[in-house]
């Protein structure tokens, strides 16, 4: 039987049920799977046993086929065929970021980087970077004959597929909008143990409130680009209130004693925990001393991640999970002057940050990883592309297995035939995924330090894969670029 609804797989209801069976006396102490998961993650771990993984997400659905483009003669020519106007030209510029993996792909398959991205093109030459193939939300293997069939007891599909909000959230958590806990912060439930003086500063993101650190129990820290957001009548570092000291005295006082009301108190204690980790964490981050970065938003969140990297001791944590963020993938029009600047921004702010983990010796303790909405059509809708499903992406660190490329390459087509390769299209050049989110989380997760036994309640379509399907793709539950 096939899962369709995670929302009855979620973390929450694997405790509950765990606390049942505790109830009985049958359970597992919770606590081995956390000891567990901390001696997983600390083998292999160079020195600081700690380890971040950042999440990079592209708003708006970002274009798979102008980001890694399909440069072996043949599969050219389709895509230049293909996509007409907004095809990228076969030049100078696009051989400079050829990938030339250590094993080359069946078939004499090739790709190139698009030409704004020579950061991320040296880092993958460097054995920094890899690319998974392929990758979007899947319920369990599929083809595009059961995507076909309508039926959906047999052969569920994603929910609300290519909607942007629900897609944006079913990447993050297996389940559409509204939804609230993500695999993120799943991942962050199990690491609190790890962090027992820092447990707030687990899950923290530099791009505003996401569903994809929402966890049962860790909660999701936000800061800005500029550090930790302040209550400014009660903050530390704000020196007085309307220019007198005593009225800011007085503030901290109200805003943070003891109340004989529930409410009140608790509003109290929130108010105190806020000030309190707002002054951990500016000192925590010190001064913004970081060069080489640059001048952009995703940059600016990256480097914040960096900096709050740095102050990891400071901050009581061993195990961190962040979230950033850039937008405007959304791209229906003008992709051809569009999309090449703003892949220049991702992969310069990926090359700094990378450069930055380099030069601290924390290459190995830090995975970024990037993830989007959806892909995009392969077919042009005249200067643009619409929705799609399956799109490439990337993971960039030291303890990445780069230099390659994982998956299975998709056939330039826009899957209008009957021809055996357009079985991994749904119309329009659109990808039916043939590597899951699921498998793509759990490597991160494994690598991380979560114990395979848990792997399934954090990501809860995982049951479904760890096998060859009958149309030959293989599904591993850890697809294997991860050292």
């Amino acid at each position: 039987m096939y899962l369709i609804n995670p929302a009855e797989h979620t973390r929450r209801a694997f405790l509950r049920r765990a606390g049942h069976l505790a109830m009985a006396g049958t359970a597992m102490p919770f606590a081995i799977n956390l000891a567990a998961m901390g001696e997983a993650a600390a083998q292999g771990a160079p020195g600081d046993d700690y380890k971040a993984l950042v999440c990079i997400f592209l708003f708006g659905g970002n274009d798979y086929a102008n980001t890694l483009v399909a440069y072996d003669d043949a599969s050219y020519a389709r895509y230049s065929s293909i996509r007409g106007a907004i095809a990228l030209p076969s030049d100078a510029a696009l051989a400079l970021t050829e990938l030339k993996p250590t094993t080359p792909l069946a078939g004499g398959r090739k790709y190139a980087l698009n030409p704004k991205m020579s950061g991320l093109a040296t880092l993958f030459d460097q054995g920094r970077m890899a690319v998974q193939l392929n990758v979007g939300p899947l319920i369990k293997p599929l083809t595009r004959a059961q995507f076909n069939s309508g039926n959906r007891r047999d052969f569920p599909i994603p929910p609300k597929l290519f909607s942007h909000n629900d897609q944006q959230s079913v990447w993050q958590s297996s389940s559409p909008e509204g939804s609230t806990i993500g695999w993120g912060g799943n991942i962050g439930d199990l690491a609190l143990s790890q962090n027992a003086t820092g447990s707030l500063f687990t899950c923290i993101s530099v791009s505003g409130n996401t569903v994809f650190l929402s966890g049962d129990e860790a909660q999701q820290y936000q800061v800005g680009t500029g550090g930790a957001v302040r209550i400014a009548s009660v903050s530390s570092a704000s020196g007085s209130v309307y220019g007198s000291t005593a009225v800011k005295a007085a503030m901290q006082q109200i805003a943070q004693q003891a109340r004989g009301h529930t409410l009140e108190n608790e509003y109290n204690k929130v108010t105190k925990r806020a000030t309190d980790a707002e002054g951990k964490i500016t000192g925590a981050i010190q001064m913004n001393d970081l060069a080489g970065f640059p001048n952009t938003n995703l940059a600016d969140q990256l480097k914040m991640v960096a900096r709050l990297i740095r102050g990891r001791t400071a901050l009581g944590v061993k195990r961190q999970v962040f979230f950033v963020s850039m937008g405007g993938f959304d791209l229906h029009d003008d992709i051809d002057t569009k999309q090449g600047p703003l892949m220049e921004r991702l992969s310069g702010a990926m090359a700094a940050f990378q450069a930055q983990m380099d030069a601290w010796s924390l290459s190995e303790n830090v995975t970024a990883f990037t993830a989007s909405d959806f892909g995009r059509t392969l077919s042009s809708n005249g200067n643009g592309s619409d929705h799609g499903w399956g799109s490439h992406h990337f993971v960039m660190g030291g303890a990445v297995k780069g230099k390659a490329l994982y998956g299975t390459p998709p056939p330039v087509s826009v899957g209008n035939s009957s021809a055996d390769e357009d079985q991994w299209h749904v119309g329009q050049g659109r990808l039916l995924p043939t590597t899951s989110v699921d498998q793509y989380a759990a490597t991160l997760a494994r690598w991380f330090g979560v114990p395979d036994a848990d792997l399934n309640a954090i990501l809860p379509n995982l049951r479904n894969f760890g096998l060859t399907a009958p149309s030959g793709i293989a599904y591993p539950r850890d697809i294997g670029f991860m050292k």
